[in-house]
C-alpha cells in the first residue's frame, strides 16, 4: 500500500493512534470486556479506512488529530472510573454527560471529514442551503451507523453500558448538534480562506 498525502504531522497522528489502540486493545482484553473490544475492532477498521480516504482526498492535519482525539476519548470512556461508573457516564454538567460531548465533538469531525470527501465536486462553489442541509445529513447518517453498531452489540453481547432508547436519542441530538456546528465552521471559517 502506497503511503499518499503524509506528512510528518500526520505520521505522528497515525503512531499516536497506533499506541492508543494497542494499548486499550490489551487493556480491554485483560478484563475480557467484549463491548471495547468490539469498540477497538472498530477503531482498526477506521483507522484503516481514513488512511484509504487521506491517500484521496488529503484530509487536513487538523481533521485528523480531531477523529484520533475522538478514538480516545471514546476509549477513554470506558476506561477511566468515576464515582460508581465510567467517564461515559459522568455528568459534566446538570445538562451535559461525557457521552454526549464525545458525541458532539466525534460527528462534527466527521462531518469536517465527509466535507473534504465531497469537495472536489463543488467546484470552487461556496456551500450553499442544500449542501449544507446535506452535509448535516451526511454527519446524522454517520451518527445513525453507529448508534446501528451499538444496537448490534446489545444485541450480541450478555452486557454492554450502551444504555436504553433515552441514550440513544440523545446520541442522536448530540451527533446532529456536531454536524451543525461542522457545517456552520465549513460555513463561516474554513471557506473564508478559499
Amino acid at each position: 500500500m502506497k503511503f499518499k498525502n503524509i506528512t510528518k504531522i500526520k505520521l505522528g497522528i497515525l503512531i499516536f493512534s497506533i499506541i492508543y489502540i494497542i494499548l486499550f486493545g490489551i487493556f480491554y482484553m485483560q478484563k475480557v470486556n467484549y463491548e471495547f473490544i468490539m469498540y477497538v475492532s472498530v477503531l482498526v477498521f477506521f483507522m484503516i479506512l481514513i488512511g484509504w480516504l487521506n491517500s484521496k482526498y488529503n484530509f487536513s492535519e487538523g481533521v485528523l488529530i480531531g477523529v484520533s482525539i475522538w478514538g480516545l476519548l471514546h476509549m477513554l470512556g470506558g476506561y477511566l472510573r468515576v464515582g460508581d461508573g465510567v467517564l461515559y457516564t459522568y455528568w459534566i454538567l446538570p445538562f451535559l454527560r461525557y457521552d454526549m460531548l464525545v458525541h458532539c465533538f466525534g460527528f462534527g469531525f466527521a462531518t469536517l471529514a465527509s466535507y473534504y470527501i465531497l469537495k472536489p465536486s463543488l467546484k470552487k462553489e461556496k456551500l450553499n442551503l442544500s449542501m449544507i442541509i446535506f452535509l448535516v445529513l451526511i454527519g446524522m447518517g454517520l451518527g445513525a451507523f453507529n448508534e446501528i453498531v451499538e444496537f448490534i452489540l446489545v444485541l450480541t453481547l450478555p452486557k454492554t453500558g450502551v444504555g436504553g432508547y433515552n441514550n440513544t436519542m440523545w446520541d442522536i441530538v448530540f451527533n446532529t448538534i456536531g454536524a451543525i456546528i461542522a457545517v456552520v465552521y465549513i460555513k463561516f471559517v474554513k471557506e473564508k480562506k478559499f
